[in-house]
């Protein structure tokens, strides 16, 4: 067994996402345990070169973790051979030219999500990789959470017979940030700056939907900017362009209907921040993130609608915990050890499952919910399997 070094580039690693979730919890602690262990029993080490646009913060971070190298000049970090990947978690109207850089410098590319504002520039940067046979990934953490490995593991069972509906709810409350300060970054509700929670969470729900449910062929959405007036970082109140709740209806090729309700202005009574319940033929199951919940068909109760009596039966009870049956580690810490033996394992020719063109289809739902809001109308989605 050898270590096997891999350069990576980390662009953004001064922001929220990049240094919690990537920096931290993810490939520094692949460094930690020594690597990702290979088919062939190597251990492919990731060697980091920092990249943020603040130095004095950029310069803090290399310091607590013991890191060397770092600029705030990304075209000095994309002309260094010595590094291979790059990994962009940057705001998304700085993504598109970035990743147009890296594809020509010929690294490998793992970025976050949305990979651009528009499905246009979505689809541009999955035809570039294809044309130059760039490695490319997005993240698709939620994927490699406890609850949805549950959720896969009870589809993959044949649990719920024939799945007929989804029903999602997302959000929490987000504080407006006068008199607490909001905790999330003031560009979030800045249509300008890329913000809005379609283009947050719409991306997420079509890679969820689509590997756990199937294809979705049309959607019907309602979006709404409910809290009009917030205050940024600096206490400043500013007004908010960009939309803070959806609620959008989509219908999956097969006939399965989803519903999924996101809002930053809901205050929370369930138990996780994210819940999906899906009911089939044979079963229903209530997952969120971490916790799943089963009811087969042969213990379902059977309730009598009647308003004037109060009903005293409890219906949680009547639900199952799943049990974890496993370790499970950090969901992106996981994916990028997914990407990373992709990368030195892959077959030839052979693409990243989650790669480009799933991001640009993530981009086009969301897209499509800001037209079917603005115009009041279903939008249709033609299969994309080609870029």
């Amino acid at each position: 067994m050898a270590e096997r070094r891999i350069g990576i580039i980390v662009n953004g690693a001064t922001g929220r996402m990049g240094y919690r979730q990537h920096l931290v919890r993810s490939l520094l602690a692949i460094q930690e345990q020594g690597g990702v262990e290979l088919a062939d029993g190597d251990r492919l080490v990731p060697d980091l070169l920092l990249v943020g646009r603040n130095e004095e913060k950029l310069a803090a971070i290399a310091e607590r973790h013991g890191l060397a190298n770092w600029t705030t000049d990304v075209d000095e970090a994309l002309d260094n051979d010595d590094y291979e990947v790059y990994f962009d978690a940057l705001v998304t109207n700085l993504r598109v030219e970035n990743l147009k850089k890296a594809i020509a410098a010929g690294k490998a590319i793992y970025t976050e999500k949305p990979t651009a504002e528009s499905f246009e520039d979505a689809l541009e940067l999955a035809r570039l990789a294809r044309e130059h046979g760039t490695v490319n990934g997005v993240v698709h953490d939620k994927l490699y959470l406890p609850g949805l490995l549950k959720l896969r593991r009870l589809i993959d069972s044949g649990f719920f017979g024939e799945i007929l509906s989804v029903r999602g709810e997302f959000g929490y409350w987000v504080y407006e940030g006068d008199w607490q300060e909001a905790q999330r970054p003031s560009w979030n509700y800045r249509t300008e700056d890329g913000g809005g929670i379609v283009a947050d969470m719409f991306p997420h729900w079509n890679y969820v939907i689509e590997e756990l449910f199937g294809r979705i062929e049309d959607v019907y959405a309602q979006t709404a900017t409910h809290i009009g007036q917030r205050w940024d970082e600096k206490g400043e109140q500013y007004t908010a362009t960009a939309d803070d709740a959806a609620y959008g209806v989509f219908r999956l090729e097969g006939g399965t209907v989803v519903q999924m309700n996101s809002s930053w202005d809901v205050r929370v009574h369930r138990d996780e921040l994210v819940e999906f319940q899906v009911d089939g033929t044979k079963g229903s199951a209530v997952v969120g993130l971490h916790g799943a919940h089963i009811q087969p068909r042969e213990a379902t109760p059977k309730p009598v609608w009647n308003p004037d009596v109060k009903d005293s039966h409890n219906y949680y009870d009547d639900w199952i915990e799943v049990p974890d049956n496993e370790q499970f580690d950090n969901g992106f810490k996981v994916q990028w050890e997914d990407f990373l033996r992709h990368l030195a394992d892959g077959v030839e020719g052979t693409s990243y499952p989650f790669d480009f063109l799933s991001g640009a289809r993530g981009v086009r739902l969301a897209e499509a919910g800001l037209t079917s809001s603005a115009e009041g109308r279903r939008i249709s989605l033609d299969p994309l399997t080609e870029a």
